[in-house]
């Protein structure tokens, strides 16, 4: 169980940002985008790894709302309408650690299958 949460989570103003501030004193700045296409979601990671998909045209995505669940994450509803997936305390964390890696990969995905962040 991780023993890391958040002391504050914060949209910005324009809905593509989520600052989340942890107990442990790290600040996480994470883009809508990459909350979308890195969604912990099944309908985005799949059931078994060989099923990931490959989310491709978020690159304006925001953040229409969150909601807590229970004492161990958020799930977050985006305007595209996806609000699956249910992002929890240690997972946002990771994300604050590693994304940016994560959304590299995630960008050479992208390139191999001739997708774009661009919606079409």
């Amino acid at each position: 169980m991780s023993e890391v949460w958040p002391s504050e989570l914060k949209v910005s103003r324009d809905r593509r940002q989520l600052t989340v501030t942890f107990n442990d004193g790290t600040k996480a700045v994470l883009p809508a985008e990459m909350l979308r296409v890195l969604s912990p979601s099944a309908e985005v990671q799949g059931h078994a790894p060989d099923q990931k998909v490959t989310v491709p045209g978020k690159r304006n995505v925001a953040i229409s709302d969150m909601v807590q669940t229970g004492n161990y994450a958020v799930r977050i509803r985006f305007d595209d309408g996806h609000d699956t997936g249910i992002f929890t305390w240690s997972y946002l964390h990771e994300l604050g650690l590693i994304g940016g890696e994560k959304f590299a990969e995630y960008e050479g995905e992208l390139a191999a299958k001739g997708l774009s962040r661009d919606p079409r």
